[in-house]
C-alpha cells in the first residue's frame, strides 16, 4: 500500500467489493465482442466484475484497475461476500426500485454477483498483473494506453460525495490514457436522478472537440439507469 494511502488510513471496511458480470458489461456499455477484439481495454474501477477475468477466456486484451485492489485477493473475496449478503439483505426491502426483468429475481441476482466475485478473485491468482490497484483521479498509465476505457458504477452514482472537481479530474485521466473512446454507465445517482451536471459536462466536452452521445442501453437494473455516456476522440 502506497504512503498516500496509508496516511488516509484506507481500511477494507470502506471499500464496497461488488461486480457486475461479463454480460452485463455488454448490455450496460452496448458492445459486442467483435467489436472488442484486438484492441486494448481498461475497466475503471473494476471492483469484483468479471468482465476482465470472463473477456480473457475469449482472448481479449483487458486490464483492471481498482483500488480495492491494494488489499489480498483473500480478504477481497471475504469482503466481497459480506457486501453481497448485505446488499441483498437491504434490497429486500427495496425491491420495487429495481426492474426484475433482467434478474428473474433476488436469488438469480445474488447467484449473478457471486458467480462474478468468484470469477474475479480467481482470475487474479492466475493473472494477477492484470489487476492494478489505482486511486483516482490518478493513474498510472501512459498516455493513450488503451483503445477503450469502460466505467461503470462510480462517476455520476455518488454525486453525493463525489464532487464536480473530482469527476472532472476523472474524466480527464480517463480520457487521457483513452486512444479512441471512454464509456460510462450509468448516468444517474443512487436516487435514480440524472447527474445534474451531466449536460454542462457534455457541452464543455463537445466544444473540446470530443463527439459525445448519450445513449440508451438494453440494461436497466436500477430504475431509470439505463443510459451510457459515449465518448469519442
Amino acid at each position: 500500500m502506497t504512503n498516500k494511502l496509508r496516511s488516509e488510513k484506507l481500511e477494507i471496511e470502506r471499500i464496497i467489493f461488488i461486480g457486475r458480470t461479463y454480460k452485463e458489461y455488454l448490455n450496460m456499455f452496448d458492445l459486442s465482442l467483435p467489436e472488442l477484439e484486438r484492441k486494448k481495454i481498461l475497466d475503471c474501477p473494476a471492483g469484483a466484475c468479471s468482465f476482465s477475468a470472463m473477456g480473457r477466456q475469449k482472448g481479449l486484451n483487458i486490464e483492471a484497475c481498482d483500488i480495492a485492489y491494494y488489499f489480498n485477493r483473500v480478504d477481497l473475496y471475504e469482503k466481497g461476500k459480506e457486501d453481497i449478503q448485505h446488499t441483498i439483505e437491504k434490497m429486500k426491502n427495496s425491491k420495487d426500485n429495481y426492474n426484475w426483468n433482467y434478474f428473474k429475481n433476488i436469488e438469480d441476482l445474488k447467484y449473478q454477483r457471486q458467480q462474478a466475485l468468484e470469477d474475479c478473485v480467481e482470475d487474479m491468482k492466475h493473472h494477477n498483473n492484470q489487476y492494478k490497484a489505482v486511486s483516482l483521479p490518478e493513474l498510472p498509465y501512459c498516455d493513450e494506453a488503451f483503445d477503450i476505457v469502460l466505467s461503470a458504477h462510480f462517476l455520476f452514482m455518488y454525486a453525493d460525495r463525489l464532487d464536480y472537481a473530482f469527476h472532472i479530474k476523472c474524466l480527464e485521466e480517463l480520457l487521457r490514457v483513452s486512444k479512441k473512446e471512454l464509456r460510462i454507465f450509468p448516468l444517474v445517482d443512487l436516487e435514480g436522478h440524472r447527474y445534474a451536471y451531466l449536460d454542462h459536462i457534455i457541452k464543455n466536452l463537445t466544444e473540446l472537440g470530443y463527439n459525445v452521445s448519450e445513449c440508451k442501453v438494453d440494461y436497466e437494473f436500477q430504475t431509470h439507469a439505463n443510459t451510457m455516456l459515449k465518448i469519442v476522440k
